[in-house]
């Protein structure tokens, strides 16, 4: 069994079954020298036993019971005692997730007060923990550093900066108050056309196990070390346990087919390697493997995971991942806990399944031996951690906690730099490349001075996104904002042009354009083509001016650009670079050399088949170029057959707005249709997949506008379900016609999902957007808002 002394962990305390807060510690060089492994794996044992002993079930199942921050408050913890809480994608202390970070640590401090109250009859008091999702650095909170994505870090290659910016990451984390990072992904990715493909280091699975495990030593230290989950260090998760990257078709949370072994041959390997690096959580992932959910799947979980890896720290699930289980819904699934499972994620519905898990322990359904073992599991990581005891500190009072002048430092953003930099790929360079100095730079492209695009998902949102308000990334400089300070700094002249439009002739064109941000099965897509051409007419556009062009390609995985490829003169793969746009300024000007190789095979062709070979790549695994190398790829082939699927007119699908569409309540805006303005409140709620629909209230005499930037044409269609009878009118608008909903929406009342299709039969001449007005309070949902051409004279349904 592996141990770790550091700051929090007091072994001699915890042997005389004291607490282990920071009061309690002895000096590393003392336990490392009198210490033996054996003794404070007795130690720990003894102390976790104790403490079980003396728990009721009640307090028991809480501590398997994970909500999130939007569905309870501090007197629901102090009340139930919940063993860890999270922060989901778009949640946010006192329901605001663009707070402060000194709300986010207010509000540790509140939720770990709650947990230690003194309880009843001697009860042993077990202080909670806070995960969190800092995928890409501490990236839910505003003003945090914001590092490349896995991919970007694949591309780099180096384990040591990868560790280094676990470090840092952890840091951050720590300064809010926060214990746990749900991170890192080791998903070996092999098919890109998965949603999650940023998320994963490498195609390769020799290079996700080393990075991987370079992560979890960054966040957590070195097993035997002294700081060991110490001041600036925090809980690890490796996910998801296994096969999220093997998904048939890459169908986020998919089925994963083929013989056992050979999976785990690809899609286990990294395990292993993190656990090794001394991993203490580990997430459960949301595929089947053969027809069997993983939330379900004892022999895996169990067989596999604790009994041929020798794993012994906690398993959590992922969002509702157990009511995927055959048989459970998200209230009832006593099947996770048996497979394995000893955390369950479960968001909002968490009552619920605390009292269905209560019952089946007093029913026999679930051996309280099963109970005590998940109980001590969860236990042991938080001893590791120094979360046990009386004399466990304060959130506020912890290690870095509350020295905010760390959030973003010069030095955690340095690393930033350097990684954005080592990652950049260089996939074509006829001689443009680097930008001479002295030269006149028109920069192009709506993503050059965005940081929200740059950033990607997992950013402030959950989905991120590219309408994010530049206010909202103060530690942070765009791919314009590195260019013109480098470009004027060697003496040349930079100039932003969002649209091209110039009045001097420039020396050369940079223009910066790339993937619309997003997260999972948002980001799942059909093929490899990039449909969004507004990268493509700037290149083509300056090309026929016969003015030198670099392309700069944001993207969350490798997609079909033989078009711009072809049309630009040098074309750089930047991947999702975050807040440190000068690091891709360092290799376009050459003050650093272009040294990031392609961690996946790029393709050739379109349709998105996967490739796991460099025979059929455009630019095989390891490619890419020195600023020397200006060697000529020749002309791409440019004829794919998914470029005659034309794009989707989806207003909102998949929990986020389409492109070009805008929601809008009275005077105030509603981002990613999230958030609260003229008497509209709109919420992430799960149908099929997280957040991946919209509970929306319409206060009496408000109205909720969805409009597009032109009219695509066709009917809508609208998949909602109402959750209340209307007490007065409710309407829908759209061009000259009005719809009276409300005989609809009271038929419509406790009969779930329904489509609603407007077209010119009932309301007349539609236009480019459609109004939800009401005279009286109403509440529904919807999950799909799209346009389709109907046959001529099709009728309105509801």
């Amino acid at each position: 069994m592996r141990f770790g002394i550091g700051l929090r962990a007091g072994v001699a305390a915890a042997a005389l079954g004291l607490g282990l807060g920071a009061c309690a510690t002895v000096p590393a060089e003392t336990t490392t020298a009198a210490v033996t492994p054996t003794a404070v794996a007795d130690s720990e044992d003894a102390v976790i036993a104790d403490i079980v002993s003396r728990m009721s079930l009640e307090r028991k199942i809480a501590q398997l019971i994970q909500p999130q921050i939007n569905s309870f408050t501090p007197e629901d913890m102090e009340r139930y005692r919940f063993g860890s809480y999270l922060n989901g994608g778009n949640g946010g202390p006192y329901g605001d997730e663009y707070a402060p970070a000194s709300e986010w640590l207010r509000y540790a401090d509140e939720m770990f007060d709650a947990s230690v109250q003194p309880l009843a009859n001697g009860e042993p008091v077990i202080p909670t923990m806070w995960g969190t999702d800092a995928v890409h650095g501490h990236t839910n909170v505003m003003g945090a550093t914001i590092f490349p994505h896995n991919i970007a870090l694949g591309a780099a290659g180096d384990a040591d900066l990868v560790r280094r910016i676990g470090q840092a990451t952890a840091v951050e984390i720590e300064v809010t108050g926060i214990d746990w990072n749900f991170s890192p992904t080791v998903a070996v990715a092999q098919d890109d056309r998965w949603g999650r493909t940023y998320e994963s280091y490498s195609e390769n699975k020799e290079l996700v196990a080393t990075l991987g495990a370079a992560l979890v030593e960054g966040l957590q230290g070195t097993p035997g070390d002294a700081d060991f989950l110490g001041d600036g260090r925090v809980i690890a998760t490796a996910k998801h346990f296994f096969g999220d990257g093997g998904t048939d078709n890459g169908v986020d949370q998919g089925e994963v087919t083929g013989d056992l072994a050979e999976l785990m041959e690809i899609h286990a390997y990294p395990y292993p390697a993190t656990i090794e690096a001394g991993v203490e959580a580990i997430m459960a992932s949301f595929n089947s493997i053969n027809g069997r959910k993983m939330h379900g799947n004892e022999e895996l979980l169990t067989g596999v995971l604790r009994g041929q890896m020798g794993f012994d720290g906690l398993v959590v699930g992922d969002w509702n991942g157990h009511g995927q289980v055959a048989g459970c819904t998200v209230t009832d699934c006593p099947q996770s806990l048996l497979a394995g499972l000893d955390i369950y994620m479960v968001p909002d519905d968490w009552k619920g399944l605390m009292e269905t898990l209560i019952a089946q322990v007093e029913d026999g359904t679930i051996p309280m031996a099963r109970v005590d073992e998940a109980v001590t599991r969860v236990l042991r990581v938080k001893y590791r951690a120094g979360l046990l005891g009386d004399n466990v500190e304060r959130p506020s009072e912890r290690g870095v906690g509350g020295q905010f002048e760390l959030l973003a430092s010069p030095e955690h953003r340095a690393i930033a730099r350097e990684a954005v930099a080592r990652s950049q790929v260089i996939l074509k360079n006829d001689g443009v490349l680097p930008l001479a100095a002295g030269a006149n730079v028109l920069v192009a492209g709506a993503a050059a001075d965005n940081i929200g695009q740059a950033a990607g998902g997992w950013t402030l949102t959950w989905q991120g996104g590219r309408e994010l308000d530049r206010e909202l990334f103060p530690n942070a400089t765009s791919i314009w904002e590195g260019l013109e300070s480098a470009i004027e700094g060697s003496g040349g002249t930079a100039t932003l042009s969002e649209d091209g439009s110039f009045t001097q002739r420039p020396d050369v064109a940079v223009v910066v354009f790339g993937e619309r941000p997003y997260a999972e099965f948002a980001g799942d897509r059909p093929d490899l083509v990039f449909r969004d051409e507004e990268g493509l007419e700037l290149l083509r556009s300056f090309q026929a001016q016969d003015i030198p062009t670099v392309a700069v390609f944001l993207s969350g995985r490798p997609l079909w650009m033989n078009r711009e490829i072809n049309a630009s003169d040098a074309f750089v793969a930047s991947w999702l670079p975050g807040s440190e746009g000068a690091g891709v300024a360092d290799i376009l000007t050459g003050a650093k050399e272009a040294t990031g190789r392609l961690s996946f095979n790029w393709p050739a062709e379109c349709e998105g088949e996967p490739l796991n070979n460099p025979e059929g790549a455009q630019f095989p695994f390891g490619y890419g170029r020195s600023l020397a190398d200006t060697s000529p790829i020749g002309t791409l082939r440019e004829d794919c057959a998914a470029l005659l699927v034309g794009p989707s007119r989806e207003l909102f699908g998949s929990g986020r707005l389409g492109e070009g569409v805008t929601a809008t309540a009275g005077t105030g805006t509603l981002p990613s249709l999230l958030g609260s303005a003229g008497g509209v409140t709109a919420r992430g709620y799960d149908r099929n997949a997280q957040e991946d629909s919209r509970q929306i209230a319409l206060a009496a005499g408000s109205q909720l506008t969805l409009a597009q930037d032109e009219d695509s044409g066709g009917a809508y269609r609208i998949t909602y379900e109402v959750l209340a009878r209307p007490s007065g009118p409710v309407t829908l608008t759209s061009g000259d016609g009005i719809v009276d909903l409300t005989p609809h929406f009271a038929h419509a009342f406790e009969k779930g999902w329904r489509e609603m299709v407007i077209t010119e039969a009932c309301a007349g001449t539609l236009g480019e957007s459609i109004t939800f007005a009401t005279e009286a309070d109403i509440s529904f949902r919807i999950a799909e808002v799209s346009r389709a051409e109907l046959p001529e004279g099709a009728e309105c349904s509801f």
